[in-house]
């Protein structure tokens, strides 16, 4: 029998009515603005002392996260020569950029994470006409950016401290770094809009844009079609993943957890018979293991890998159904590499392309982009990482591994070994020849 209900006080009367309130008002399935987000705050757990600034942009800002900021305060003037320039050349009013992107302005705003409540509930379904104005500013700005790199637009100064030779070579730079990350993005819908007005030739081009981020960040890459994209960083990240479909066999996942699975590192890969190849492409999903031979995709290890990795993770982690391959690779990557020695034999491979000189230190960077991510089981990786930790399990593998390390790493234990073996060779051809005597 159900003990009868104590009488409730005041405060927790309100709160059963708040309760109850919510309860009616609660959303059955997918809620409709989950679908729009796609730009997003790193929270602070995210955040160390160490890779802060991998997350917040040095030069300039794009959206309103980080809009306001004094160290970013010098470069809105040129993000307002960038929007005249633009009206000029197109001979249309800034009210007719104003009226387009009104019409989106409500997906905009749901674009954007914990977004503060002064850029919201204006006239503009939504936003403010401050917001609408940011968007466009900066939109014609990152336009701009993108034209110059991928020298698109020639009608600048050489002398122009940005869009110049002098900033093409000492602030571009910069500004592509900024582009990259998580929280300093603009939806590619405002792109989109930008340049389908400024044209106004009635030809809708759905990759024009996707093609002008791609010829900015890999000139020499051809990509025929990338479909929907969300922002600059979105493009990116499927430019380094390039639809590469793996050759590697499916296998069984019934009771599989791979957490358990350890990888050796490549120096010992190599001992226990792996070789190291590059392979075909440069695809991070271009990774195989066949026949004793694992292939990986070439990478450049520069001053810049670290934000784009911890950013390219950071949008995995965050946006639903973004995938995962990013993460895998680190994780991949950590597994093979434990100190500089795996760095050199991956550098003398040609799988690693080191810029910034120390192996230690390419060693410590893919140490601690993997710290706190996870593998993906069900991710192309699986099979390649399956099948290499089977080798890895075989006792002849594992002997030959412990021989190589106990007598071959060193070269005065390979010459004792040699001697030993030379000496005991001497011993019984003595012991035969007095036997036969």
């Amino acid at each position: 029998m159900a003990p009868e209900p104590r009488p409730l006080d005041r405060n927790c009367m309100e709160w059963t009515v708040y309760v109850n309130k919510k309860l009616e008002q609660m959303p059955l399935g997918e809620q409709p603005t989950w679908k729009k987000r796609c730009v997003y705050k790193v929270p602070a757990c995210v955040v160390t002392d160490l890779n802060s600034k991998a997350y917040r942009p040095q030069v300039v800002s794009f959206g309103p996260y980080h809009f306001g900021e004094e160290h970013l305060h010098s470069m809105e003037e040129h993000k307002e020569r960038a929007l005249l320039r633009i009206l000029k050349r197109s001979q249309k009013p800034i009210e007719c950029f104003l009226e387009s992107l009104r019409e989106v302005a409500g997906d905009l705003v749901e674009s954007y994470e914990e977004l503060d409540q002064k850029w919201k509930e204006g006239r503009c379904e939504g936003a403010t006409d401050r917001f609408l104005e940011l968007m466009i500013t900066d939109g014609c700005f990152m336009l701009e950016i993108l034209r110059t790199g991928s020298k698109r637009v020639e009608d600048y100064s050489p002398n122009d401290p940005i869009f110049g030779n002098h900033g093409k070579y000492h602030i571009l730079p910069y500004i592509r770094r900024d582009m990259l990350m998580l929280e300093n993005q603009l939806p590619i819908q405002v792109l989109d809009r930008l340049v389908t007005l400024e044209n106004d030739d009635g030809k809708k081009d759905d990759e024009l844009i996707n093609r002008l981020i791609l010829n900015f960040y890999s000139p020499g890459l051809r990509i025929t079609s990338m479909g929907k994209c969300l922002h600059v960083l979105d493009v990116f990240r499927k430019s380094m993943l390039r639809d590469f479909k793996s050759t590697q066999p499916e296998l069984d996942k019934m009771g599989h957890d791979g957490s358990e699975e350890i990888i050796w590192s490549a120096t010992e890969l190599r001992d226990a018979g792996i070789r190291f190849m590059k392979s075909k492409t440069k695809s991070l999903n271009d990774i195989s293991y066949s026949w004793g031979v694992l292939r990986l995709p070439a990478i450049v290890v520069d001053d810049t890998t670290e934000s784009t990795f911890l950013n390219l993770i950071a949008f995995e982690r965050f946006h639903v159904g973004a995938g995962s391959e990013v993460t895998s690779y680190i994780y991949f990557m950590n597994s093979i590499i434990n100190n500089e020695q795996d760095v050199a034999l991956l550098h003398a491979r040609g799988i690693i392309q080191n810029a910034i000189g120390s192996n230690k230190a390419v060693a410590k960077l893919f140490n601690s982009l993997s710290k706190d991510v996870t593998f993906d089981c069900d991710g192309s990786l699986d099979a390649v990482h399956r099948k290499v930790s089977e080798h890895c399990k075989r006792r002849l593998n594992r002997w030959r591994a412990r021989l190589y390390r106990t007598y071959f790493r060193n070269p005065w234990a390979r010459l004792s070994l040699i001697a030993a073996i030379v000496l005991l060779t001497l011993v019984m051809i003595q012991t035969v020849y007095i036997a036969d005597g």
